[in-house]
């Protein structure tokens, strides 16, 4: 991993496209590590309710004059709207601004087509960036210099945590484990709530004792040196109660593995094709 850099040394603006939940939740993290609000412009047409607020700090939104000088732009809009939204950000970037584009799906071929001869970072984050927990995992371009991708890094580990590959065929299985990831963890809730109404709990009871596990163990997962198999074993009395279920959910043929396979590798493929 890079050397993160510091937000409070940054000099140059941040220009952020498209402030939907993703992009929102970068602007609060920015914020919260030190960088000068003065510093941060938004292109977005509809902000939202919670970070309007935020101009009465000095954060920029639309402002009439075309951004100049940005050390950084951010690109958070759909990947749908990028044919149209991209293309124009070409005159706000020089030869020192990185690129970071976290459009699922759009790679970096896509993105130096629309922004010839510039810097540019593909990341994908996850849902969690919304409490400053998320990971995002990213590859850069060949124009990508040392100090740019630390930049880069300090931007997107305002929301979490991040890895860097250097392969970007990688990033279709990124997609499907940690980018769909969060949907799986909730859908593990609800299925346990499902479960527990079925055995006989009240509803209401449930889904509170199906929530509270869920992100308990997750949160003992994050906080605990222990990999994931050691503190599934710590749970496991031989012949007890944990044995008994972990012995329907663990079959070679149709246990979890093989399933989150099957989803992993539908996911991917999934990835693949929206990429073209």
């Amino acid at each position: 991993m890079s050397r993160s850099h510091d937000l409070k040394d940054i000099s140059k603006n941040v220009l952020l496209v498209g402030a939907g939940k993703m992009g929102a939740a970068m602007l609060q993290g920015w914020l919260s590590r030190g960088i000068d609000p003065s510093k941060l412009i938004v292109l977005e047409p509809q902000p939202a309710e919670e970070i309007k607020p935020l101009s009465a700090r000095g954060v920029q939104f639309n402002p009439a004059n075309r951004p100049a000088e940005s050390g950084a732009i951010v690109i958070a809009v759909k990947p749908q709207v990028a044919d149209s939204v991209v293309p124009p950000l070409a005159p706000m970037a020089d030869g020192s601004t990185i690129v970071v584009s976290i459009m699922a799906g759009k790679t970096l071929a896509f993105l130096e087509r629309a922004l010839p001869g510039k810097a540019i970072v593909r990341a994908m984050p996850n849902t969690p960036a919304a409490i400053g927990r998320g990971v995002t995992v990213a590859v850069g371009n060949a124009r990508v210099t040392s100090a740019q991708r630390d930049l880069a890094d300090g931007l997107l580990g305002a929301i979490g945590a991040v890895e860097w590959i250097d392969d970007e065929k990688l990033m279709d299985a990124v997609t499907a484990v940690s980018g769909s990831g969060p949907a799986y963890v909730f859908l593990l809730a609800e299925s346990l709530t499902r479960a527990g109404i079925t055995a006989g709990l009240p509803p209401d009871l449930a889904a509170k004792l199906a929530r509270e596990t869920v992100a308990g163990s997750g949160e003992l997962l994050h906080r605990s040196a222990l990999d994931p198999a050691t503190l599934r074993q710590n749970v496991t009395s031989p012949g007890g109660t944990t044995a008994a279920a972990l012995e329907i959910l663990m079959a070679a043929a149709d246990g979890l593995d093989p399933l989150l396979a099957k989803a992993i590798a539908a996911a991917t493929k999934r990835s693949r094709d929206l990429a073209g």
